[in-house]
């Protein structure tokens, strides 16, 4: 539902109007989207799906460029994500986490060892401090599934090739199995629960 807003005289703004807002934002890099606190025009039904595809009224979109362009202009805003420019915020649905991280680079070994994961959408993050790895494990089926941070309140879930390349270079730590990066060590399984 579109709240009231004179300034955009109750007109929800379309997927064109934010990526036109999103091209001017961008230049240069990551827009400050942090900085931005413009009017709520409600939702707009674009939705992220958990493998990373991005829907727009119920349609795939098929154009990795814009993908990439809306991702630079989203934020999480407590627990509602948004697209958001210097003159519209509109929400939208994510299933899961924002972006997909399908793989990753090693350098180095056990502690000593850092881990630079890349997302669907072209962002690079080195695992550590300041991007941890969690993993949260169903709680019927045990199932783990894998996260790390890509940026402010933005995750990727790890693909599943990426999760089982982390598996094979994971070492135990303090009775538990996990995963060195940046000099941190993230946990993803008790040692005791291991075969």
């Amino acid at each position: 539902m579109t709240k009231p807003n004179d300034s955009q005289n109750d007109v929800k703004p379309s997927a064109e109007s934010l990526a036109s807002s999103a091209r001017a934002a961008s230049k240069g890099g990551l827009p400050p989207v942090h900085l931005w606190n413009p009017p709520d025009c409600g939702d707009l039904d674009i939705r992220i799906a958990r493998d990373g595809t991005w829907f727009y009224l119920g349609t795939p979109i098929g154009r990795p460029e814009l993908v990439r362009l809306f991702s630079t202009i989203l934020r999480k805003d407590e627990d509602r994500y948004v697209l958001v420019t210097p003159v519209e915020k509109v929400g939208i649905t994510v299933d899961d986490a924002p972006f997909v991280a399908v793989d990753f680079t090693v350098e180095g070994d056990g502690a000593a060892q850092s881990l630079t994961f890349e997302t669907n959408v072209g962002d690079f993050a080195a695992a550590g401090a300041d991007h941890p790895i969690r993993v949260v494990r169903d709680a019927e089926t045990g199932e783990p599934s894998p996260y790390v941070l890509i940026r402010d309140r933005l995750e990727a879930l790890i693909d599943r090739k990426s999760f089982y390349r982390l598996v094979e270079i994971g070492a135990h730590h303090k009775d538990w199995f996990g995963i060195w990066s940046g000099g941190q060590f993230f946990p993803v399984i008790p040692s005791s629960e291991l075969p």
